[in-house]
């Protein structure tokens, strides 16, 4: 029974009181015992009944026009107690499906909450109090120690470090200094940052966040759609076994029974609530549900397609070589590097900084630091201008400079440039994920996975290297976009595919396949390519969303069949004289809230426990 939350709550409270006034003038011998449960039904009949009838001349056949009738029935018999029975059933019922949505949704609150509502915003040397809408683009903000930041932008003044564990749980600080990039819902530590606003709140990648989320709240899977087909379905039939009980008994006290406790509210509740407490359960692991599809869909999934820098590596490579050019050191290359990288969310940030911390370099301060798409990171460091880029950036950008480079080599390079000449290069090696070789291995044994296939753009060598470390018979290296997408698509013809990438350059890919997971550190939350976001590059957060997948259909089964069932069971016992209607409505009130709590044991459930050996 759809009604408005107040309106349910309200209703349920003045049927509470109604059937607790009733309890009390029976108990005292009171003629007018009557009177609260006829007040009860007097307030609730009609607007329930006009509902439901709203409802079936827009041809919504549901289980509610069974509660309706067991109503109208009731007061025709002069059953009191049972219709107010039902009309609490009918309120209820609602208003527990209401506080099971809050708390399945308990994540989306959240995020709702740690955002600020007003933002600081500077003109001239004034510090004025603004609402997030009111925000534009270009607006100096200053965020004062450990609040939130409002928007995405870039920092103007000051040094510190900001927390942008997300939803991850996990702290992960990163300094930040004038030309780093801030995200929004990031919370500043214990110094003021002056910044530039690069996106209007809503724009910003935490309203993204809470967006996807919402929208993935509001989809309705195949899942969710059965279980209205069945209560479509289950109406007629509850209603041609009520009817056949009174044909044969000749007893419309057992028709009212039966109708009593066939409303399917086990099936009807408990599936949505199951698929919100799996996004919700989902979110709180860091992992973004864009479409529900994906929960219903992985369980099927028969092939894992695996792309390989960022999913089974690391995505941080460690330095392994440092070629300096003619006039400079080692040392001095990799102290102005980190000095520069230490801004930076490049994969190759962290190994440059690694690198300077095993030398025990200090770290300079570097202003200016910049980072566009496309060109490589730069800023001054000690006077001077300093420039990390790729070896394909160098013969796009500055051609007159190739010739100076080292012979290309295994692995991977970054060169540096210092007042535009070539100072040196580093070489880099991407380390295989610690748990790549267990996850891989586990995949069939505990998911059912037939087939595992490694399929990179990278060079022949490389991707041989890294399948033999994890453990992967079938490979396809040097493979350009286009052709990713063939192979998935052909691999999704034979068998529902599993493909996880980073959701930059494999977007085709993870469109096509079954189900597209994207590892969300370095790419946007709301690309369409993928179905699921993880914000912590992990294979271990793959392994539980796997675990959460099949813990969605175990419990969404359990609550339709066992629910069902139930119901079928009490059909049968009020048909057979065994349950009155007073008895059907608390048997009735009994299942939905097995069904709902057991719903809500995703939302509730503190761990996943893996089976892969981290």
């Amino acid at each position: 029974m759809k009604t408005s939350p107040h309106w349910s709550a309200i209703l349920t409270l003045i049927t509470l009181v109604g059937l607790l006034l009733h309890g009390l003038f029976w108990r005292l011998g009171l003629p007018c015992s009557l009177l609260p449960l006829q007040a009860v039904l007097a307030i609730s009949a009609i607007p329930l009944t006009l509902q439901v009838f709203r409802k079936t001349l827009k041809k919504d056949f549901g289980a509610d026009i069974l509660a309706v009738l067991a109503l109208l029935t009731s007061l025709a018999l002069g059953e009191y107690l049972a219709g107010t029975l039902i009309v609490l059933m009918m309120a209820g019922g609602q208003t527990l499906e209401q506080f099971a949505l809050r708390k399945a949704s308990s994540v989306l609150e959240a995020l709702a909450k740690r955002m600020p509502s007003v933002a600081h915003r500077q003109t001239g040397e004034q510090i004025e109090e603004v609402a997030l809408d009111e925000i534009a683009i270009g607006d100096r903000l200053v965020i004062f120690p450990h609040e939130t930041a409002p928007v995405d932008g870039t920092v103007l003044e000051g040094q510190g470090s900001m927390d942008e564990s997300y939803l991850t749980g996990e702290p992960y600080q990163v300094d930040k200094a004038p030309g780093s990039s801030i995200l929004s819902g990031a919370i500043n530590g214990e110094t003021a940052l002056v910044i530039r606003a690069e996106k209007r709140a809503v724009d910003s990648r935490y309203a993204t966040i809470m967006t996807v989320m919402q929208d993935a709240e509001q989809k309705r899977p195949s899942m969710r759609r059965l279980a209205d087909q069945i209560g479509t379905i289950f109406t007629p039939v509850a209603l041609l076994l009520a009817l056949a009980t009174w044909a044969i008994t000749g007893e419309a006290v057992r028709f009212l029974a039966v109708l009593v406790i066939a409303t399917p509210c086990p099936l009807l509740i408990a599936i949505p609530i199951t698929i919100i407490s799996a996004i919700s359960l989902a979110a709180k692991r860091g992992i973004i549900i864009k479409d529900p599809v994906v929960l219903e869909r992985l369980p099927t999934c028969q092939t894992a397609i695996f792309d390989k820098t960022g999913t089974l590596t690391y995505g941080k490579p460690a330095v392994t070589e440092i070629l300096p050019a003619p006039s400079f050191q080692k040392s001095a290359l990799l102290q102005a590097a980190a000095g520069l990288e230490r801004y930076s969310k490049h994969p190759l940030a962290s190994a440059i900084l690694e690198a300077a911390a095993r030398e025990n370099l200090p770290l300079p301060k570097a202003g200016e630091v910049s980072e566009k798409p496309g060109q490589g990171l730069s800023g001054l460091v000690n006077g001077h201008r300093w420039h990390l880029t790729s070896r394909h950036k160098i013969d796009r950008l500055w051609p007159q400079l190739a010739a100076n480079l080292p012979p290309v080599a295994a692995g991977l390079e970054c060169v540096l440039l210092c007042d535009d000449q070539y100072a040196g290069l580093f070489r880099l090696r991407d380390a295989p994920r610690a748990e790549g070789h267990s996850f891989i291995g586990h995949l069939g044994p505990s998911h059912r996975f037939k087939k595992v296939l490694l399929l990179s753009g990278d060079r022949a060598s490389e991707v041989a290297y890294l399948a033999e470390v994890l453990g992967i018979q079938n490979t396809l290296a040097e493979q350009s976009p286009e052709q990713k997408v063939a192979i998935v698509r052909a691999e999704t013809a034979l068998a529902p595919t599993l493909f996880m990438g980073d959701g930059i350059n494999d977007a085709p890919a993870l469109a096509t396949a079954t189900v597209g997971l994207a590892f969300g550190q370095h790419s946007s939350v709301t690309s369409e390519a993928a179905g699921a976001v993880i914000l912590e590059n992990t294979l271990v957060k793959v392994d539980e969303l796997l675990h959460i997948s099949l813990l969605l259909r175990r419990i969404a089964l359990q609550c339709a069949i066992g629910g069902m069932v139930l119901s079928l069971l009490g059909m049968g016992l009020a048909a057979l004289g065994y349950l009155s209607p007073v008895q059907g409505a608390l048997v009735q009130e009994a299942i939905d809230l097995l069904a709902i709590l057991n719903a809500l044991r995703l939302a509730w459930r503190p761990r996943i426990a893996i089976d892969m050996a981290c």
